[in-house]
């Protein structure tokens, strides 16, 4: 058993051996397989943090073009609002000036908000249409800015007595805005943004609950206080509401 035991000792005592003596003799091989081992995972890691860098420039681009397209849409939904306001309310301008300078006031905001919108909402077929035109004004303005385009056009149109009355000049503008507004949102796409931070989803069920009952009982209270007033339930931000005539 003894003679045995060191036999097989013996033997793998060899293989033991002869497996070094060829590591050894290939001694150059095997570094070179090696390096290239290292090599190639390197190679792998750092493709991958490449792509994990471009991914990150990219949202970061993306998240700065959404800023200033924010920024545009809160400048052209306030426009938009003043410019609705100031149809309803027309007739309590002081005279014919005061009614003319407040309305080419907003007139050369409403127009600046369309030029510096194509900065971020460029015109759609641009290679069939206008081509003949500067760059910036070929092919079809996009529904975003036609809204508020559409919106200066009756605005200049409007007057202080006569023509479409302010009413129904403010609810065209209002329609205006909300396109504007939609379109925008899905620009932005916050529902994206919204599962990246995690902020207003991600609000617990007692939360959200708790607070629709407390719009409820805001709302109840309105109606309460303002009995003559008809509530716009469009779920549309920044909706006017009107009264009963």
């Amino acid at each position: 058993m003894t003679g045995q035991a060191l036999g097989y000792g013996t033997d793998r005592d060899m293989s033991t051996s002869e497996i070094l003596a060829l590591l050894r003799e290939h001694l150059d091989v095997v570094i070179a397989l090696g390096s290239a081992l290292v090599a190639l995972v390197s190679a792998f890691a750092s493709r991958a943090e490449t792509r994990r860098q471009r991914r990150l420039q990219t949202e970061r681009l993306r998240q700065s073009i959404d800023a200033a397209s924010l920024e545009w849409g809160n400048h052209a939904i306030d426009a938009l609002g003043r410019a609705a306001m100031f149809a309803r309310t027309r007739h309590l301008q002081a005279n014919e000036g005061s009614f003319v300078g407040g309305k080419t006031s907003q007139l050369i905001g409403l127009s600046a908000l369309v030029e510096r919108g194509r900065m971020f909402f460029p015109n759609l077929d641009a290679d069939n249409k206008g081509v003949d035109k500067d760059s910036a004004y070929r092919g079809h303005r996009p529904p975003i800015l036609d809204a508020v385009m559409w919106a200066y056009f009756e605005l200049q149109a409007m007057t202080r007595d006569g023509g479409p009355t302010g009413d129904n000049s403010a609810d065209f503008i209002e329609d205006c805005r909300r396109l504007m507004v939609s379109e925008l949102q899905a620009h932005l796409d916050p529902r994206r943004l919204d599962k990246i931070v995690e902020r207003y989803n991600d609000q617990t069920q007692d939360n959200r609950r708790d607070a629709i009952n407390r719009a409820k009982a805001l709302k109840a209270r309105l109606e309460t206080r303002r009995p003559g007033v008809i509530l716009d339930t469009s779920d549309v931000p920044g909706t006017q509401t009107e009264t009963k005539q």
